[in-house]
């Protein structure tokens, strides 16, 4: 199964969930749902979030794991809390917070040498 999007590939706003469906009887509802804030996390977000809950909450331990300093470990996880929403605020996380993880995650791919600067370039101008 696919992995749902959280952003509307066209303006950048947070999307819903409109429908869930039952794969045994073929049930549909239809509606407007709230959807799961994990969800809005990128796949590396993700791998992040699951390091730092084996490494309970110990950067250094997450850093020491995933290869990368304390700065970067600690400027990863503000990005997961952004995305969240739990960085003091209640209400539904901005279009720009959500572009600012997007970009801080292409940026440190380049830092270690995963994409070159010219993806890195193609999918800044894409965001």
């Amino acid at each position: 199964m696919n992995r749902a999007l959280s952003c509307c590939p066209v303006c950048s706003t947070s999307l819903y969930v409109s429908e869930l469906a039952c794969g045994s009887c073929g049930t549909r509802i239809s509606g407007a749902f709230a959807g799961c804030g994990f969800c809005r996390l990128s796949l590396d977000q993700m791998q992040f979030v699951q390091i730092f809950l084996s490494q309970r909450g110990n950067l250094s331990g997450v850093g020491g794991e995933l290869g990368i300093s304390y700065p970067t470990v600690a400027k990863r996880l503000d990005a997961v809390l952004s995305v969240l929403d739990l960085n003091g605020s209640n209400s539904e996380p901005q279009p720009d917070r959500q572009l600012e993880a997007e970009r801080l995650q292409i940026l440190e791919q380049l830092d270690r040498g995963e994409i070159t600067a010219e993806e890195a370039t193609r999918r800044l101008k894409d965001l």
